[in-house]
């Protein structure tokens, strides 16, 4: 089964159980979904669909915190809680120990050896890990790894 059909599948269970914020926030993954492919005119394919979830969370993640700055908290736990439905359709999150070990290997292979050569770490290691761990995440344990 693919992710297209396990999010459809889930939101008719959502909608049996009455669980009304899973149901919201599955119908408009599901209408992303829907509409990427009307503009590219083609099914997409569960990377495409794995991206477009972690563009959601990103972005639920940025209203989090400005929720939290503007002091409304209960806006803030409502985005938290989507985020945490739309993670379970992601792949297993690659543990921090794997990420470490698999940057330092591309910094020995690129001969990267100070936060200049960022590119060429973040050019191998970010699709390597598309989907299994957040871009920012990365970028920062680069960061540290060439300025230390």
């Amino acid at each position: 089964m693919g992710l297209k059909d396990k999010l459809l599948q889930d939101l008719k269970e959502a909608l049996k159980s009455k669980q009304s914020l899973k149901v919201e926030t599955l119908r408009l993954v599901s209408a992303e979904i829907k509409n990427r492919e009307i503009d590219l005119r083609k099914e997409l394919e569960d990377e495409e669909i794995t991206a477009l979830l972690s563009t959601q969370i990103k972005k639920r993640k940025e209203a989090a915190v400005l929720y939290e700055k503007g002091g409304r908290a209960d806006l803030k736990e409502k985005e938290e809680q989507e985020m945490a439905i739309l993670a379970d359709y992601l792949p297993e999150q690659v543990g921090e120990d794997a990420l470490r070990k698999r940057i330092q290997e591309v910094i020995a292979e690129t001969g990267a050896q100070s936060p200049k050569d960022m590119g060429k770490v973040m050019k191998v290691v970010a699709p390597e890990f598309k989907g299994r761990a957040d871009g920012d995440r990365i970028r920062s344990l680069v960061t540290e790894m060439l300025a230390g």
